[in-house]
């Protein structure tokens, strides 16, 4: 089972590529050779990314301008990719949202919002891609996570919980397509700078989090996109993050919940 190699007719499909992990996971990809398809909300700063790779590669480059929390702009993407006669054969959840803050006090509109990109966005593109890449006995899928979706997060409790579901729904389908020559990773990373975090008005306490849990975003691209060619089920960068994840999954509840709030308050004093 390997992974699938560069052609004329194939690409990497990648959202969120207009910023953050989006740009060092297509560059990754286009170090390797890979044709892309780069969609985001902003197309103006997708060109310009498309314009680059493509110069320093040698790639071909195609930008989609789309906001995946529409349900009719997801079902349009197929439509797109096959007016441009290409196929996908690597598909990149990495679109997402976050948020800041006790629950209650947030608007119901983000909430949903943050479900709709970080949840529904990424099952309804692995329904829609997944299965031709199956029929056709190779490609590969990664669905980006958080350390935070491996345990309930008072302060963030929206997003946590549909990093969590990124954990379990990719989890579970990279057994289902074991034998299949289709990868699925899980890449989970910590704290790393990207305008996601001044996006959730959370900028703040990134700045709080310790120099030696926060790494790089083209280091964690390098390993998610390396730990998708091994087919590994989930990819956590930085040993630090990985004892946490571990922790996470492992500490009784009724001693990590407690301690999380206590902390999400303190930084917020």
């Amino acid at each position: 089972m390997s992974f699938p190699s560069p052609s004329p007719t194939t690409a990497a499909l990648v959202t969120g590529s207009s910023s953050g992990l989006g740009v060092e996971i297509a560059r990754c990809l286009a170090r390797r050779g890979h044709n892309l398809i780069l969609v985001a909300r902003r197309l103006e700063r997708l060109d310009r990314l498309a314009e680059e790779l493509s110069a320093e590669h040698g790639i071909r480059a195609e930008t989609i301008g789309a906001d995946l929390a529409d349900p009719s702009a997801r079902a349009a993407l197929v439509d797109l990719v096959t007016d441009a006669e290409l196929t996908v054969d690597v598909l990149v959840n990495n679109a997402g949202l976050g948020s800041d803050g006790p629950f209650h006090e947030q608007d119901v509109d983000r909430h949903n919002l943050i479900v709709s990109v970080n949840v529904d966005a990424v099952v309804d593109l692995c329904a829609r891609f997944v299965p031709p890449m199956v029929e056709r006995g190779t490609g590969a899928v990664m669905n980006v996570g958080s350390v935070l979706g491996f345990q309930p997060v008072p302060s963030t409790v929206t997003y946590a919980a549909t990093k969590a579901f990124v954990l379990s729904f990719t989890e579970g389908l990279h057994t289902e397509l074991t034998g299949t020559g289709v990868h699925a990773t899980a890449l989970c990373p910590g704290p790393v700078k990207t305008e996601i975090w001044d996006e959730a008005g959370a900028d703040a306490l990134l700045d709080l989090a310790p120099s030696f849990v926060v790494v790089d975003a083209d280091r964690v691209a390098e390993e998610g996109v390396a730990g998708l060619e091994r087919n590994r089920r989930v990819v956590v960068p930085g040993i630090a993050n990985r004892i946490g994840a571990f922790n996470g999954q492992y500490t009784p509840r009724s001693i990590l919940l407690p301690v999380a709030d206590a902390l999400s308050k303190l930084v917020r004093r």
